[in-house]
């Protein structure tokens, strides 16, 4: 697995990291035996970075990853990188509330729940309008002062807000969703993020499975699967895009890899991004997903990936109050 510094921060980590989002329940359901093996699966392909959050089922997708990965954490907890992130209450009232005393609440819940000492990096998961960035910047600096924090970042936010931030204390990193059907973060905030050494870490790189090449205009995803509500995922649009990720499979089963495979290399190839966070429920998909980080891609390559996917519907996600 090729490794790289996240920018500003100094931490050395895997080009792709093992994120659970997947596994707070928001996706459906899954088998937890099975879960708890893929992640024990990418650890043994190198993946040395792991990524969660508190609004992952209000906790659940950070205790499972502390479960799967405790003899590990236990043994060398330096061989692993955790990274998680507050300051959310998914259809709360305030649903983005990144005051001091939820903040704190959470970091020490994550603590727990994950069953480490110190988490070796925090985000804020998205940007809180009604709390000033200097209050959030200055109270993540005191989770570092306390030991509890290593290093801190955010998640979800533009140039403007990152600016705010910087003013008190440096981000050190940046987790935007950035695929192949969403690009928004080219003109803002990835330019700003290159600028200052910013180390950015991508979720959602296969689309949120439009890339995985598995969907048919005719999937079907549970009611607890927040794509059951998304427009993305119906009709027309869904036709549209899929018709596109059979022109992508052809195009990389040409270089002896998958769609999948295909996406996370783009996405790693793009300047400035260090870091594709895939989600895996089964051992065999992250190992498909981890080789990724091995295919390198020319510029003729990369040129014909935009000549194909130039027809394009962007594609949203799911936003803590409800779905974009």
């Amino acid at each position: 697995m090729r490794t790289t510094i996240l920018g500003r921060s100094g931490l050395e980590v895997s080009r792709v990291a093992f994120g659970t989002w997947q596994l707070g329940g928001q996706w459906g359901s899954f088998d937890e035996d099975t879960a708890i093996a893929a992640i024990r699966h990418a650890r043994e392909l190198g993946v040395t970075l792991f990524d969660t959050a508190q609004a992952y089922g209000a906790g659940a997708a950070e205790q499972l990853l502390g479960k799967a990965l405790r003899s590990e954490l236990e043994r060398d907890r330096d061989s692993v990188v955790i990274a998680t992130k507050g300051g959310t209450k998914p259809r709360a009232e305030r649903a983005r509330d990144s005051r001091r005393e939820w903040l704190t609440q959470g970091v020490d819940n994550s603590l727990r729940l994950l069953g480490v000492d110190h988490l070796d990096l925090y985000q804020i998961h998205w940007p809180d309008p009604e709390t000033p960035a200097a209050e959030v910047a200055a109270t993540l600096q005191e989770f570092v002062d306390a030991g509890k924090v290593r290093h801190v970042g955010v998640s979800n936010y533009n140039a403007a807000e990152l600016a705010a931030f910087d003013e008190t204390r440096p981000v050190e990193t940046l987790q935007p969703p950035y695929h192949l059907f969403r690009r928004g973060i080219e003109t803002d905030p990835l330019p700003y993020a290159r600028e200052h050494d910013i180390g950015v870490l991508a979720y959602s790189p296969l689309g949120s499975g439009l890339l995985t090449g598995t969907f048919t205009a005719d999937s079907v995803f549970d009611e607890s699967d927040w794509r059951s509500k998304s427009s993305a995922f119906q009709g027309e649009n869904l036709r549209h895009n899929l018709e596109i990720v059979d022109e992508l499979a052809k195009f990389a089963a040409e270089r002896g890899a998958s769609v999948s495979q295909l996406a996370i290399a783009w996405t790693l190839a793009q300047p400035g991004v260090h870091v594709a966070i895939v989600g895996a429920r089964k051992p065999r998909n992250i190992e498909a997903s981890t080789a990724a980080a091995d295919l390198d891609l020319t510029p003729e390559d990369l040129a014909e990936i935009e000549r194909i996917t130039a027809g394009a519907i962007q594609v949203g996600g799911a936003s803590p109050e409800g779905i974009a």
